[in-house]
């Protein structure tokens, strides 16, 4: 069907109009601004924390994790992307080390920093969530990343036994979780395990308790489980119903 020449013109104003309106109703997406400062070394001891430092350690190397300009944690170590937009990092706890009513001699005296847990990080949302990895125990586990899987050497609740643990990001089990050997952590006068190792195919991670041979274990690889969520889905909250 034609239309008429002199409707033409009315019709090419209203459909400016029109696109116009959903424009200015759009709201706009915000752009996060995520990144990892410099590295600058602080004061460590294994009194300020003894299941995490090794014998010897007296500073720590941290960085701040910054969202929009503003520090939102502090972490240590190098991060591991998992994905083009999620990165992990392990964050560093500066914990209160005063005793009750003890004076101390400057603001800085009385505050310790601790390895902590892993952080995994959304650069497009800017959201930072606690990773839950299965009997992960931050003054044993150093973890080795490889794509989203996670090696390191676990402690079950009891703390007697010493595991091989691979975890998956977002994953509610582990994918693997062996036990290599007997546990007693309060008589530990060194790491438990040296660093995990990664074979790409196949699919292999190989363990190395203290004091014991080297274990290697094949994984199944499968599909990545981790879910980002759009922009809109987190700066969105749910609408509160009325009676």
């Amino acid at each position: 069907m034609q239309v008429s020449k002199r409707f033409a013109p009315s019709i090419a104003v209203l459909s400016l109009l029109l696109v116009s309106s959903v424009t200015l109703n759009a709201s706009p997406r915000k752009v996060h601004l995520v990144a990892l400062g410099g590295f600058r070394r602080v004061a460590y001891s294994k009194i300020g924390d003894p299941a995490g430092a090794v014998t010897g350690e007296d500073t720590l190397k941290i960085r701040p994790l910054v969202v929009d300009g503003v520090v939102k944690e502090w972490t240590t170590g190098e991060s591991h992307d998992v994905t083009d937009r999620s990165f992990v990092v392990r964050r560093v706890l500066r914990i209160n080390d005063e005793l009750p009513g003890e004076k101390p001699v400057s603001s800085d005296k009385h505050w310790v920093w601790q390895r902590g847990p892993w952080l995994l990080v959304d650069r497009v949302t800017g959201h930072i969530a606690p990773l839950k990895l299965p009997d992960y125990d931050p003054g044993v586990s150093q973890a080795v990343w490889f794509r989203d899987y996670a090696a390191y050497c676990g402690v079950t609740a009891s703390g007697k036994s010493l595991y091989a643990v691979v975890a998956q990001v977002a994953a509610r089990k582990p994918v693997l979780a062996k036990k290599l050997a007997a546990l007693d952590i309060s008589s530990r006068t060194e790491p438990v395990c040296d660093l995990a190792e990664w074979q790409r195919e196949p699919l292999r991670a190989t363990f190395h308790p203290a004091r014991k041979d080297a274990v290697s274990f094949d994984i199944v690889p499968g599909s990545a489980v981790l879910v980002e969520d759009a922009e809109d889905d987190a700066e969105t909250a749910p609408q509160s119903k009325t009676n």
